[in-house]
């Protein structure tokens, strides 16, 4: 069955043909009976013999109109007085040139093994070469069957070879495949140099699924098993998150006679901690102790990482402290992926001290953990420890990237301190570093925080010119910048243009603009918005329906104020609103007819 999977998968992968230029007449056999008195064969040898005092088509003169390739097939194949094979190829050559003759692909495959036994394998690589550009895809089974048809007594394993090698390195792979097979069926010797390549071919294919099918095949076939190999297609399933393919692959391992390598262990216990599952990675963990293998720094590492992102700290840091006890050396790694556990949590100081401890042992802070640190400590707030981060990297050599940057202008605009985010953001623009949608979110938030929205909306602006794409939730900052300012009339044209931008704004802008109307007294606009939300299918929510009663509070009449205060959190719903405005609109009128 999964031999079955893996010829269906490639053939889809790989699927055109080119038909032979030249066939042979079908009246044609590949082996006629050889007359010795041939007169055209025996011209041939004696003036090949020769030493070639003139060109060859002077000395063949006569018999070269009625050369056909049979006869070229019998001098290889029934050479009654051995010619020297250069002398042969030569000819072969010769006659590939001349006009009026067509080799056929007997008389091809026929040159290539008789270059084979003469060991001018170059040679007869070209010549397959050839034969397999111009068969083209899904020629395996006719080139396959011409090779048998011709081998005379000539038979070499490195037809095979040859062959396989050709179809790789033209990219046919399925006929490469369909050679093995074949000659596996015909009981040849299998040429597992050329079945190397293809495994390697279909691994570095991200075929991992087919690259398996296609191992576990020629290992039957005597193809000697490594834990290399193994380990390879282990990592790229695990890398598909074929987990339980990869369990599939490592449980092989011991079936072909191999003991798996701590490698092997560590790229499954990564797989399985990647798809959540650290149970099943600390079991690993115990059948490396129990294998007489010991654990490694990856081991630790990679389940550290595990443990930290299910938040499991406390276990993270007894693991850690195992790890130590063990006799192993954290690796920078191992210290960045529990810096960050702590970070992501909100333990700043738990990681400062992580941080000092892998100072004291002698290990090199790079980028990625003073990053990290620095992200940490903006997001607790604690600015001045990360500008001294920042101070400490630069006196190292590091030069902050855009990540740092990045970092500092999110922590800064948080914090308020919006003019040094926006030196930092001059600071980038000198070092022609971009502003990726973190930054300019940030920048935004704050300039509009600030009161400042034109400069907010000019940030929107260079943001959209950089092919920065903005969120929802930003194009509502500015729209409520401007509604807050008064300017309801912009933040309907920033609504245009967030649709023709290909968005689908949501509650919150709606209720944005709702509120912009309501403050101003503009009603009946505001109910316009309301009909238009319905209309497009966005369901008004309490916060709506509250921002509308407050617009009729404090712009209606004072006698309904006490009633429309009333119902505020109370009406959930269009029917509803409309009901309480309709009421409070009647007894609006009956009080001024009386």
């Amino acid at each position: 069955m999964a031999t079955l999977k893996l010829s269906r998968t490639i053939h889809r992968l790989f699927s055109t043909t080119t038909p032979w230029y030249t066939p042979p007449s079908p009246h044609h056999h590949p082996h006629p009976q050889h007359n010795p008195q041939d007169p055209i064969l025996a011209t041939l040898i004696q003036t090949l013999k020769k030493p070639q005092k003139s060109p060859l088509n002077t000395s063949l003169k006569k018999i070269l109109p009625s050369l056909k390739p049979h006869h070229f097939i019998n001098l290889i194949n029934l050479n009654p007085q051995p010619l020297s094979p250069s002398s042969v190829f030569s000819f072969f050559t010769f006659l590939s040139s001349y006009p009026s003759f067509k080799h056929t692909i007997q008389s091809y495959c026929s040159m290539i093994h008789f270059l084979c036994s003469h060991k001018m394998l170059p040679q007869a690589q070209s010549l397959l070469q050839i034969v397999v550009s111009r068969k083209g895809k899904d020629s395996a089974s006719s080139v396959f069957d011409s090779i048998l048809q011709t081998k005379g007594t000539h038979l070499c394993n490195f037809v095979f070879d040859g062959l396989m090698n050709t179809y790789i390195d033209l990219g046919f792979i399925p006929d490469a495949i369909q050679c093995f097979r074949l000659v596996k069926k015909n009981r040849f010797q299998i040429p597992f140099q050329s079945c190397g390549r293809v495994l390697d071919y279909l691994v570095k294919s991200n075929s991992p699924l087919v690259a398996w099918c296609f191992y576990s095949e020629i290992l039957e076939c005597g193809y000697p098993p490594n834990v290399y190999g193994f380990n390879v297609l282990i990592s790229k399933l695990c890398r598909d998150g074929k987990v339980k393919d990869a369990q599939l692959v490592f449980d092989e391992i011991t079936k072909w006679g191999l003991r798996p390598s701590v490698v092997s262990f560590n790229t499954l216990i990564n797989g399985y901690c990647k798809s959540g599952n650290l149970e099943e990675g600390f079991r690993l963990k115990r059948v490396i102790e129990e294998s007489r293998l010991l654990p490694d720094v990856f081991t630790y590492s990679v389940l550290i990482n595990g443990l930290c992102k299910e938040s499991r700290l406390d276990d993270a840091n007894q693991l850690f402290d195992e790890m130590c006890r063990s006799g192993l050396v954290p690796n920078d790694v191992t210290f960045t992926t529990l810096i960050n556990g702590h970070c992501k949590h909100g333990k700043i100081d738990s990681a400062m001290e992580i941080y000092q401890q892998m100072l004291r042992k002698g290990i090199k802070p790079d980028l990625i953990m003073y990053n990290t640190l620095i992200n940490g400590l903006c997001k607790s707030g604690d600015l001045k420890e990360a500008r001294n981060l920042v101070d400490e990297m630069t006196a190292k050599g590091f030069k902050p990237d855009k990540i740092t940057y990045t970092t500092l202008i999110d922590g800064f605009c948080k914090e308020g301190e919006l003019d040094t985010a926006l030196d930092i953001r001059k600071r980038m623009k000198m070092e022609a570093i971009e502003l990726d949608n973190v930054a300019f979110t940030a920048l935004i938030s704050g300039l509009c925080r600030e009161g400042r929205v034109l400069d907010a909306e000019r940030f929107l602006r260079e943001m959209l010119t950089a092919n920065v794409k903005p969120d929802d939730g930003t194009y509502t900052m500015v729209i409520d910048g401007f509604c807050k300012n008064g300017d309801v009339k912009m933040g309907f044209k920033l609504l245009k243009e967030m649709q023709v931008d290909g968005h689908i704004p949501g509650i919150v802008t709606y209720n944005v603009l709702m509120n912009g109307l309501c403050k101003k007294g503009e009603m009946k606009n505001a109910n316009m918005l309301l009909d238009a939300m319905l209309n497009l299918g966005v369901v008004p929510d309490d916060i709506t329906y509250n921002i509308l009663l407050e617009g009729h509070c404090k712009h209606g009449n004072p006698e309904d104020f006490e009633k429309l205060r009333g119902e505020k959190g109370l009406v959930l719903d269009y029917a509803s609103y409309m009901s309480l405005v309709n009421e409070v609109k009647k007894n609006s009128k009956h009080r001024q007819k009386r």
